[in-house]
């Protein structure tokens, strides 16, 4: 490795431009840039095409040298006192990465007719969002749209993700023009709702393309959110369970989606 200067300080341009980053939504629009932690993340193929600087520590780099595939002017080394200082995790890997936030896709682009969406409505837990756009991609299907949500970006979300980010998928756009796509393309757009006046979810016809919405982990949807979609439905319960957190409601309906 060229560059085998090793970095300690926190006040190294690039270490600074990372923690910034990683800290803060306005810095990741403004400079078109995101954070990566860990060797999965970092060294997989999905990931490489973005990669604009990767930062390991010395241990890492010892461990993982030969996944690295970059040119030696794309890495810095650092120390492992500094990574520890970097990571947002409790054990760090020692692997961290500076990368491109990709061009964003154009609505017509993104909506295809008969296509099945999960559409995220003013979610703001990082991990419920990184946990939908994994099993959305486990389970196959060809798009997330974010609206009014936690940053797509923060490295939490994409943590969740465990790399799913990079293989489904993904817009972040205003409800009401996501709707108005739907009808466009003849997608049926279905509320998730917490209501046993509404049809379930297991009577819902998806096979012909569907988005279905699902609201906030505290309120839900709102009513002018509910009466802009085509149908409604609920999840029916037993006992004394009247609902199930974002994520889990968002994985049992993704399952009878992908059916």
């Amino acid at each position: 490795m060229k560059n085998s200067e090793l970095i300690t300080s926190k006040d190294n341009p690039s270490v600074k431009l990372y923690r910034k980053l990683s800290d803060s939504k306005k810095a990741r629009k403004e400079n078109g840039l995101f954070v990566l932690e860990g060797a999965r993340l970092c060294f997989d193929s999905s990931t490489l095409p973005m990669i604009k600087l990767l930062i390991i520590t010395e241990t890492a780099y010892e461990k993982y040298c030969d996944k690295i595939l970059l040119p030696d002017d794309n890495i810095i080394m650092i120390s492992d006192e500094l990574g520890n200082k970097m990571s947002d995790t409790v054990n760090t890997q020692g692997v961290f990465a500076i990368c491109k936030i990709p061009a964003k896709t154009e609505l017509s682009d993104f909506v295809k007719c008969g296509g099945k969406y999960i559409v995220l409505n003013s979610l703001q837990d990082p991990l419920n969002i990184g946990t939908v756009i994994r099993t959305a991609d486990a389970l196959g299907i060809d798009g997330v749209v974010l609206c009014k949500c936690c940053d797509l970006y923060n490295p939490k979300v994409v943590r969740g993700t465990m790399g799913s980010v990079f293989r489904i998928k993904t817009i972040e756009t205003d409800f009401e023009d996501i709707i108005s796509e739907f009808e466009e393309k003849g997608i049926t757009s279905f509320a998730a709702v917490v209501d046993k006046s509404s049809q379930s979810l297991v009577d819902c016809d998806f096979s012909n393309g569907c988005a279905v919405v699902i609201g906030n982990e505290g309120n839900g949807l709102s009513k002018e959110d509910i009466e802009l979609c085509d149908e409604k439905f609920t999840i029916k319960m037993h006992g004394s369970i009247e609902s199930f957190n974002a994520s889990t409601a968002a994985t049992i309906i993704l399952w009878e989606m992908s059916r």
